[in-house]
């Protein structure tokens, strides 16, 4: 639905799409981690339990631009046709924190969250990855199919959900894109090299001994820290790598159980920052990105979004 009436520039979901494609969002975040931006820094997620699910408020600054997205989490819109997340971001002026945008915040999460992953993806994956088994079924699983396309060519993207109409819906909706799309086989995650983890399960989604020892693996399911999407076996399999160690411990399940368990070592942790600033191949077994989303990554493609185009958004 459009923004308007309001006397600010207004991006609606097209306009964002338009204007930020997946590998710009990518670039911008990278840019950010390059010139210094620091995740530790930025205030913590704020959160408020309602009737239909929760309330979501996250603020940051960086640059010349400060913002805070008011998010929504509704576990039962799918069910209505509407979406599990909602939003609405604000984009202020840093110096004077006047409100200079107004952009939808359903499609902004839906690209930076893809765009993070990628970026986790773009450094860690072998560089001739092909195969990508993709869980999940819905907007997030699509962006992720895009945004990862984006930056290694893949050839073949293996759709894992548990409806099976599901499965043919995006299966159809990537091949109208151009993705190479097909409902998984059984022995689809043995030969995956890439693995995107797009569900809001509570519980893993596999085995992570079925893991290849190459496989690069992203998770975006869930920010809390009695659900996960992977195993203690995946964790304890790959070289761990989160956007900010204290987020990932408090927020992440794929990580906080495992370590309450005594199963992963918090110091063994790496930052996608320095990742990003540091280029390196890990060795040892599979390579895992955990995200939660946090309020940089909003504020980064949302600026990078308003400072797009002279002329503002189009009519949405």
């Amino acid at each position: 639905m459009p923004l308007t009436g309001i006397g600010l520039p207004t991006w609606g979901a097209s306009d964002i799409r338009a204007a930020c494609p997946p590998r710009a969002a990518i670039d911008a975040l990278r840019r950010a981690l390059l010139e210094g931006l620091d995740p530790s820094k930025g205030p913590a997620r704020t959160h408020a339990s309602v009737s239909a699910g929760q309330l979501l408020l996250m603020p940051a600054e960086y640059g010349r631009y400060a913002g805070v997205k008011i998010a929504g989490v509704a576990p039962g819109n799918p069910d209505r046709g509407l979406p599990r997340i909602t939003g609405l971001y604000v984009l202020l002026a840093a110096d004077t924190l006047r409100p200079v945008a107004l952009l939808d915040g359903e499609q902004l999460t839906l690209t930076r969250t893809a765009a993070v992953s990628a970026l986790a993806v773009d450094c860690l994956a072998v560089p001739d990855a092909r195969r990508l088994a993709l869980y999940g079924t819905g907007p997030q699983a699509l962006a992720h199919a895009e945004a990862i396309h984006s930056i290694r060519a893949v050839e073949h993207i293996d759709v894992i959900g548990r409806r099976p109409e599901g499965v043919r819906q995006l299966v159809d909706r990537c091949r109208s894109l151009g993705l190479p799309a097909v409902a998984a086989t059984q022995d689809a995650l043995r030969h995956a090299d890439i693995v995107a983890c797009c569900t809001s399960a509570s519980q893993p989604l596999f085995d992570g001994a079925q893991l290849a020892d190459h496989a690069t693996v992203v998770a975006m399911g869930s920010h809390s820290p009695d659900r996960r999407e992977t195993d203690d076996t995946t964790v304890a399999r790959s070289v761990v790598v989160v956007e900010d160690v204290a987020t990932a411990l408090r927020e992440a399940g794929d990580i906080a159980i495992p370590a309450r368990r005594r199963l992963l070592d918090p110091d063994r942790l790496i930052t996608l920052a320095d990742l990003v600033r540091m280029p390196q191949d890990p060795a040892g077994g599979p390579r895992f990105f955990k995200s939660v989303g946090m309020s940089w990554q909003d504020l980064v493609v949302a600026a990078h979004v308003h400072d797009s185009t002279d002329s503002g958004p189009a009519d949405d």
